[in-house]
């Protein structure tokens, strides 16, 4: 279960307030009593007075107040799948989140400006299917090619430089991933947008943009990264730079856009290859190409949205309610 304002659950702070205050209330009156006379004459002289049920109707107000709060702050239950029919082509972005991807050549640095182009690539969408492979010294497919936007996004979050456990960059396999990822069936319709500083370890990217031509794949590269390059942070836990990137003989590591192997990947398919800016024209023009291609009709269930149950809880808070004023605290007397 979710709720779709849970900042009215804070609401439920109150009760255990008024439970202290109905126990508050009542010792104070008892003391009152206490006052005038012996508390068990007392209550025999109000004998037409049925305590328990007295109690009972507390008990009842405070539970449906529970049920009150529940649901202002909008419970949802459960997702109802729904198949989504759009036309448009199935891309996949690779993401480099290696080491290297940490470098501040490009600002804030190369990670975080791969994520805010997808994300920019993302926002532009009208119909298309979209995937992300997450990709450092092997790949993994962070997000499966689908319809909904917002979950993709979701994913695009979750990706940062301690997300895969294997160092190095391997193009090749993020590559390779892809033509596993769009359907065999077809040789069109695939784009695969690659997003890194180009620097590789020896897994063939250009082996595996010859094959992706052969799956009808059309690469665009974009080099994240400049020429010069910088060195690598290396960073703590809370993210603090403790120093940089050293390579075996303990020289710092610098880290350069290598826009031949991008340039060619992108060649290799009848794509293009683009240098990241910082007002992203290069996502627009991607994005324009990719609109001037055949569409076809694309289906998606990963679309769903959560059953609002609210009604439930507001039905069982009126019951109480209505239980609760029904009961009568005077004591009913049969006639003789």
């Amino acid at each position: 279960m979710r709720f779709a304002y849970p900042i009215y659950l804070l609401l439920l702070l109150l009760i255990p307030l008024v439970i202290i205050f109905l126990i508050y209330a009542s010792n104070l009156r008892k003391k009152d009593l206490l006052k005038f006379g012996d508390l068990k004459l007392l209550e025999k002289l109000s004998d037409s007075l049925n305590y328990k049920v007295k109690k009972t109707k507390i008990i009842l107000i405070i539970i449906s107040l529970f049920f009150i709060i529940i649901t202002v702050s909008g419970p949802q239950l459960g997702k109802r799948m729904k198949e989504v029919k759009r036309s448009g082509r199935d891309i996949i972005v690779a993401i480099d989140c290696s080491k290297s991807m940490l470098a501040e050549d490009i600002k804030p640095n190369r990670l975080l400006k791969s994520k805010n182009e997808l994300s920019t690539f993302t926002d532009k969408l009208q119909g298309d299917r979209i995937g992300i492979i997450a990709f450092a010294g092997t790949a993994f497919v962070q997000c499966p090619l689908t319809l909904d936007y917002g979950s993709a996004k979701m994913f695009l979050n979750l990706i940062d430089s301690n997300l895969i456990p294997y160092p190095g960059t391997a193009i090749g396999k993020a590559i390779e991933l892809a033509i596993k990822s769009f359907s065999q069936k077809e040789r069109k319709y695939k784009v695969l947008i690659l997003l890194s500083d180009g620097e590789d370890h020896n897994s063939n990217p250009l082996d595996a943009a010859d094959e992706a031509k052969k799956e009808g794949i059309i690469i665009y590269t974009i080099g994240i990264g400049t020429p010069e390059g910088d060195v690598i942070p290396a960073k703590d836990e809370n993210d603090n730079v403790v120093g940089y990137k050293k390579d075996k003989s303990q020289q710092t590591v610098m880290s350069k856009l290598d826009e031949t192997t991008l340039q060619k990947i992108a060649l290799v398919t009848g794509g293009k290859y683009y240098r990241s800016t910082s007002g992203e024209l290069e996502i627009d023009r991607i994005y324009e190409e990719i609109s001037s291609m055949e569409k076809k009709e694309l289906k998606s269930l990963s679309f769903s949205q959560y059953e609002h149950r609210f009604k439930y809880f507001l039905l069982v808070a009126f019951l109480l309610l209505v239980t609760e004023f029904v009961l009568s605290e005077r004591k009913r007397y049969e006639k003789e």
